[in-house]
């Protein structure tokens, strides 16, 4: 017969595993390269969209979806959803700064807005003829704006970068198929129509 201090020890390997994982970083965090890191700590403030708006952060107004894949040039949008963007025009410049994005992109869950990334944006004009680049990654373009949220003439160039909500498709891929806009919001446009 085991002795009832056996019993535990059986009991208590597994909920100190399960304790050990959900403590631990999800392998994405942990793997981040250090300037990723550093921006997403540096970002985290703006959980609080009401810290973003402080900051020069201003809402589009509109969550950003695409029921369908879409191809538009070289690059490829999956299905998925961007979000809100909350644009701050003082960012727009010929530098990119890992801790000034000029795009925020949030979620809507329920009543709150939830911070999921994050978006480098740069006007062709600005670029100079040379796409930038940030993290080590090129920016994708150049792009037509994405109409009928920007004039299609807006063109230019940019980076999304999925800090807080993981991307099934990868950090820097456009759309994140975990991220969802209401359906039939008056707000929401899906943007897979427009192509």
């Amino acid at each position: 017969m085991k002795s009832k201090a056996h019993k535990w020890r059986i009991t208590l390997v597994p909920v100190a595993a399960v304790m050990l994982l959900a403590s631990s970083p999800s392998r994405a965090e942990s793997q981040l390269a250090p300037d990723l890191a550093a921006a997403k700590t540096a970002l985290a403030k703006y959980a609080d969209p009401i810290v973003a708006i402080q900051n020069g952060y201003f809402s589009t107004l509109s969550c950003v979806d695409f029921s369908a894949d879409v191809k538009e040039g070289d690059i490829v949008y999956p299905k998925g959803a961007m979000g809100v963007h909350f644009l701050n025009m003082a960012n727009v410049g010929p530098k990119l700064d890992p801790e000034k994005p000029q795009i925020l992109l949030y979620e809507p869950v329920g009543d709150k807005l939830v911070l999921t990334g994050a978006e480098w944006f740069m006007p062709v004009e600005v670029a100079g003829g040379t796409a930038p680049s940030i993290f080590g990654k090129t920016l994708y373009g150049p792009m037509d704006g994405h109409e009928p949220i920007m004039p299609k003439a807006a063109r230019h160039y940019d980076l999304h970068v999925w800090f807080y909500k993981d991307n099934p498709n990868g950090i820097f891929v456009s759309t994140n198929s975990a991220v969802k806009c209401p359906v039939g919001a008056s707000y929401t446009h899906d943007l897979a129509k427009h192509h």
